[in-house]
């Protein structure tokens, strides 16, 4: 067991961590870091932990330490737990109806074609700079109501945000903070005006509706959507682009039926899992594989080593195969925190690959050459060169 070592990844780390999750799995599933914090690696162990709300906590963090305190800020839905966190969560899913996502293919179609063009035009290019960071950038400007005039300032203080939050330092960025928080502030005051039907707007309807969310909790939403909406796709698309060019096998059963493509990108969310764990803090004392967790200390829910352990998803479970029938997974966690933006996320991987495959069917990438972006959690390609072939 003592042979067994987990280090938090980082850019230099994050090319395979996928032996370390086998062992963790194999040798020692209930895992104590020399941090001071545990690790679970199973299956069912992250599945149950992860929807035990009223043992594992998230109302002091999700990281290795309690970025609330350290950091100042009040909580968000995702530090919190219920049922404040089902009061915050049943008003922000007015934002999240399955009309408003279906509404959204068409521009975001059309968007993802011009992406792939450029990209075809360039002949070789980065894929992640051309096409896999900025649709989701994207999408969460359209969810949030920024105009199209406003998007490209919006697009630089997201890179910034996204970059510094990655890094372990989601302070760390204070001009573009300061920059978006003075805009917000400003779209709040116009969507009272000129209510639309983006997010900004539902949440000001509810507050005056006597919810008494009140402008920080709004900004406070803002923030999240930028935070939890951005590098996630982008490790999901730069994933799939680097399996599928992987197992040309694979791929050509979705160019020859692109039927198959929704299954498809249920396996890529699985084996990529861009959040790769995040943390939770034991309320009480716990036992999990026979081993005590103690209230007040930190487990890390490893969702990517779970999402590829043989006693859920069979002996082929770190291979790629778009037919495989999936009834449960931890991409988006499960229970209470289950991601807000899962059908958005999957609405992009659909339309990138129905239209990545059809214009560009033999597209390669060098993974090898591919870099990968800083932080503990979040497993995603920071560039990563394409031929589109």
């Amino acid at each position: 067991m003592a042979n067994v070592v987990y280090e938090p990844f980082g850019r230099d780390t994050w090319r395979d961590p996928y032996p370390l999750y086998q062992r963790l799995r194999d040798e020692d599933p209930v895992h104590r870091s020399r941090h001071g914090f545990w690790v679970l690696s199973r299956f069912e162990d992250v599945f149950r932990a992860a929807r035990d709300t009223e043992t594992f906590s998230s109302a002091s963090g999700l990281t290795f330490s309690n970025e609330v305190e350290e950091l100042g800020l009040k909580p968000t839905i995702v530090m919190m737990d219920p049922p404040d966190h089902t009061r915050y969560r049943r008003l922000v899913n007015r934002g999240f109806t399955p009309r408003q996502v279906t509404d959204l293919e068409p521009s975001l179609r059309a968007y993802v074609i011009d992406r792939i063009t450029d990209l075809q035009a360039a002949g070789t290019a980065d894929f992640i700079a051309g096409l896999a960071r900025p649709t989701p950038s994207w999408v969460v400007a359209h969810y949030l109501g920024v105009p199209t005039e406003d998007r490209a300032r919006f697009d630089g203080w997201t890179q910034a945000l996204v970059q510094a939050d990655g890094g372990g330092h989601p302070g760390g960025a204070p001009a573009a903070l300061a920059e978006l928080y003075d805009y917000f502030t400003s779209l709040v005051e116009r969507r009272r005006r000129q209510p639309g039907d983006d997010l900004v707007s539902v949440l000001l309807q509810a507050d005056d509706d006597g919810v008494g969310i009140g402008l920080e909790g709004i900004l406070g939403y803002c923030f999240v959507m930028i935070a939890g909406g951005n590098d996630t796709t982008t490790g999901l698309l730069g994933g799939a682009a680097e399996l599928l060019a992987a197992h040309p096998d694979q791929r050509r059963l979705l160019v020859d039926d692109p039927a198959r493509i929704p299954n498809a990108v249920e396996e890529l969310l699985r084996l990529t899992s861009p959040v790769q764990g995040l943390c939770r803090v034991m309320t009480r004392d716990v036992d999990v594989d026979g081993v005590r967790l103690a209230a007040g200390e930190r487990a890390l829910l490893c969702y990517a080593a779970a999402n590829r352990d043989p006693r859920e998803f069979g002996a082929d479970a770190d291979e790629l195969d778009v037919g495989r029938r999936i009834e449960r997974m931890l991409t988006f966690s499960s229970g209470a925190h289950f991601c807000l933006g899962a059908a958005a996320a999957r609405l992009q991987g659909r339309v990138v690959l129905e239209e990545l495959l059809a214009r560009c069917p033999s597209f390669t990438v060098d993974a090898d050459a591919g870099r990968f972006a800083d932080g503990a959690f979040t497993r995603r390609y920071e560039s990563l060169p394409f031929t589109a072939a």
